[in-house]
């Protein structure tokens, strides 16, 4: 298989499981084809660069992410192994704004 074709089957097995969580994700360049396009759209203000590789250069991939997102955009990787769960890589500066909005919706909720 090419890597072409690979890339495909890894971004609608991403989409698909991010739809089983409840959110209306699709492949971003099944429409457009356009370059810089993230991988899987559909969560607003997240750039995704998907990948489904056994062997991964994650500076790269995060490198990729972070040229190809647009401006305001969370550049992220989401990637998996073969029989493994699928990871999201993001930097310590972009997951801690996800965790003070997860820490402020708790406090409130006490």
């Amino acid at each position: 298989m090419n890597s072409r074709e690979k890339g495909k089957r890894g971004e609608l097995e991403l989409a698909r499981a991010l739809r089983a969580l409840g959110y209306d994700c699709r492949r971003g360049q099944q429409y457009s084809g356009a370059n810089g396009d993230a991988d899987v759209v559909g969560l607003p203000g997240i750039h995704i660069e998907c990948k489904r590789v056994e062997r991964l250069n994650l500076e790269d991939a995060m490198a990729q992410s972070r040229r190809d997102a647009r401006e305001g955009e969370i550049p992220v990787v989401m990637h998996r192994k073969t029989r493994s769960p699928w990871l999201v890589t993001t930097t310590l500066e972009d997951w801690i704004k996800f965790y003070r909005e997860w820490e402020c919706g708790n406090a409130s909720a006490e």
